[in-house]
């Protein structure tokens, strides 16, 4: 047996970690669409030739804790031994790749010496697949069927070359065809840029070495976990909270998660959750998987190497036919946005028992998906703007929480309102942080973000799924929940109408769309945060007065605002 080498371990890990981080680099660069060139709504990753996860750039946590459940899954339907060099298997089917129908996942070989010695993958979020809304996720859908085309594992390149016909048969059924193409291309080019790298790894330090690392570094991550996991105490701890509705009917679903700690050991077991619902708020298992993975290494071992070893220790429980692990044909567009949030929520809920000082409050519990779809009157060509938003994160027992920002299950950018109002016919009236949305505390949570959109163009269709309208994202350890998310629309004459949280309608032009974010719980009580910080809100805009002396006893003066903001311009100018 040869001998590991631990210095030589670290090289070859930030070996791998680094082609994954290209690939994405080159992912990025290439795509057409803005949704991922600009918000880089995508992830890349390498494997093992047996599909297990060896390293993955630091993308988008969903993507990549599911990704593992689609390589494993396309390898049943192409065997290693079938595969040939230069192959490229796509698909979209969340009951095979766990995500929903936007993200299509691309899988190449990489052969050294006429033999497969690793696997790379991407999964990139498309901005149409066709289905009865634009974008791809429709909160009215009742089956699978209606979300768009679904891609079983097919072949997109073979031996090398493109096949013209697979790609004319997807992309005529989706409305933008033309970023379809661009963001293939740019998948494409990606995985080229991973073979590459892995091709070159391997020629200067040999195959069996580069193997014997890959499953070293897997073996390696478990040994930590299962360290990790010894460090906590025995027992069993469990948390629930809820879903405001489905989109198709309003009643509450209800999410539970059981984790049992015995040594080096640790199950999440999911049973008592509600069915799987009518609308696509149903989570596939590897969406489940996902989000429990995410939860339990940001909290018990957030420095370790995200590969397959990692999670080996754990045992995830998802009784079949719930909102969890729903039977096809299932509707599942809107649970990644969603119900993956609240996953993660109460996983982290139930950690709080575990260890408090590493759990997070709630955050803004929704990816606030906002699509909009149909003809540009300037080029009479369809087009399909899609964006996730982000909110407050929950403040920790010694921070607070970020404002405005994309927490637990994605990592996205947003589009900048340049791009929007160059690319869409939309117009960017407002963006920024909704006031007094925070979660108060003695550390408080992220503020809730704010944009209002006008539509200049007639009849299109808008999508919009977001959380915690009723049941705010809730604090911790004395602290208060955050502000509550809200979106309605203003006709032309000024006329408002408040939107369900959960809505799919046809608007014309010149309708304002106003969207609202909730903020993240805070941390401790308010009573307790510090005066200067209280007073640096107000003046940063975050908080009112009136806010300050409700919530957090403080009494503040106009005069001290001025001074503050007089101290403020100060330093500014001089780090200017």
């Amino acid at each position: 047996m040869k001998k590991v080498d631990p210095i030589t371990l670290e090289v070859m890990r930030n070996a791998f970690q680094s082609v994954a981080e290209e690939m994405g680099a080159a992912l990025i660069r290439t795509a057409l669409s803005p949704n991922i060139k600009d918000r880089r709504d995508c992830s890349t990753a390498i494997y093992t030739n047996k599909g297990d996860l060896v390293a993955q750039a630091e993308h988008i946590p969903l993507h990549l804790g599911l990704m593992s459940s689609v390589v494993k899954k396309v390898l049943e339907y192409y065997p290693v031994a079938q595969m040939r060099q230069g192959d490229a298997i796509i698909t979209n089917d969340p009951y095979i790749s766990g995500s929903h129908l936007p993200d299509i996942c691309m899988i190449t070989p990489v052969f050294t010496n006429g033999k497969c010695a690793a696997i790379v993958a991407n999964l990139a979020h498309h901005v149409d697949v066709g289905g009865i809304a634009p974008g791809g996720m429709p909160t009215i859908s009742r089956e699978i069927f209606q979300e768009g085309i679904i891609i079983p594992p097919v072949r997109l390149k073979k031996n090398g070359y493109l096949d013209e016909e697979m790609l004319r048969l997807i992309t005529s059924n989706v409305r933008t065809s033309y970023e379809s193409k661009g963001d293939f291309s740019a998948q494409l080019a990606a995985n080229n840029v991973g073979e590459k790298r892995l091709v070159e790894i391997v020629t200067k330090h040999g195959e069996d070495k580069i193997l014997l690392y890959m499953n070293e570094l897997i073996k390696y991550s478990k040994r930590r976990m299962l360290v990790a996991i010894s460090k906590l105490p025995n027992g069993t701890f469990d948390f629930e909270d809820y879903l405001e509705g489905d989109g198709i009917e309003d009643k509450r679903l209800k999410i539970k998660a059981t984790i049992t700690i015995e040594d080096e050991k640790i199950s999440v077991d999911f049973t008592g959750t509600s069915d799987q619902a009518k609308g696509s708020v149903n989570a596939t298992r590897a969406v489940t998987l996902a989000c429990v993975y995410y939860s339990l290494k940001s909290v018990i071992g957030p420095d370790l190497p995200s590969s397959a070893g990692t999670f080996q220790p754990v045992e995830v429980i998802t009784p079949i036919g719930t909102i969890v692990n729903p039977r096809f044909p299932a509707p599942v567009s809107n649970a990644n946005v969603n119900t993956s949030q609240r996953i993660a929520d109460v996983v982290f809920g139930a950690l709080f028992k575990v260890i408090p000082k590493l759990v997070p409050a709630a955050s803004t519990g929704s990816m606030s998906i906002f699509t909009i779809g149909g003809i540009n009157p300037d080029t009479k060509e369809y087009f399909s703007y899609v964006e996730t938003y982000g909110g407050g994160q929950g403040a920790v027992f010694d921070k607070d929480g970020m404002d405005g920002v994309h927490t637990n299950m994605t990592n996205t950018r947003n589009t900048p309102v340049e791009v929007i109002e160059i690319t869409y016919p939309l117009r960017v009236e407002k963006y920024g942080l909704v006031q007094n949305s925070e979660g108060a505390g003695k550390h408080r949570g992220g503020l809730g973000l704010t944009r209002e959109i006008t539509i200049l163009a007639d009849d299109v269709t808008v999508s919009l799924g977001t959380e915690r309208r009723e049941i705010s994202p809730w604090g911790l350890d004395g602290g208060s929940s955050g502000g509550s998310s809200n979106s309605w629309v203003k006709s032309e004459k000024g006329e408002k109408r408040i939107l369900p949280s959960k809505v799919t309608t046809v608007l014309n032009s010149n309708t304002k769309i106003v969207i609202q974010t909730a903020g993240g719980g805070g941390y401790g009580h308010a009573f307790e945060r510090k005066e200067e910080n209280v007073l640096n809100d107000i003046v940063q805009g975050f908080i009112t007065i009136d806010r300050a002396e409700k919530e957090y006893g403080v009494a503040i003066e106009p005069k001290q605002i001025k001074i503050n903001r007089t101290q403020t311009d100060i330093l500014r100018s001089k780090f200017n």
